[in-house]
């Protein structure tokens, strides 16, 4: 099982199979590989809050997707096949995850395992 560190190299370089590398071009939102998308980012966040200086490509990673799924799949062609509310939730999570990664301090209280959307 791939670690954290490796996941998160693996999305935020689009390389194929991931989450990123769905999203586009293929317009594809794929729930799984969403779903190993936040836990490598939650993980890494609980890692960050005891280390005090911050690695760029992960502050790039965690900036670049903070904002770009939203943009990307709010476009009109861009198919939606699942709720509303989903996306709303999906959006949601990846900018707490930021916020917490960037500032290290969680959103959530202390030992709280994030449901899955």
């Amino acid at each position: 099982m791939a670690t954290y560190r490796e996941t998160l190299q693996r999305e935020f370089s689009a390389q194929p199979g991931t989450f990123l590398s769905k999203l586009r071009p293929g317009f594809e939102w794929d729930q799984e590989a969403f779903s190993r998308l936040l836990e490598a980012m939650q993980t890494c966040c609980e890692e960050q809050e005891r280390t005090p200086e911050l690695e760029r490509w992960l502050a790039e990673g965690f900036w670049y997707v903070s904002w770009y799924v939203k943009q990307w799949t709010t476009h009109e062609r861009f198919p939606r096949p699942y709720p509303q509310e989903y996306y709303d939730k999906a959006y949601q999570r990846l900018l707490l995850l930021a916020s917490w990664f960037f500032t290290g301090e969680s959103p959530w209280l202390p030992g709280t395992k994030l449901e899955p959307l």
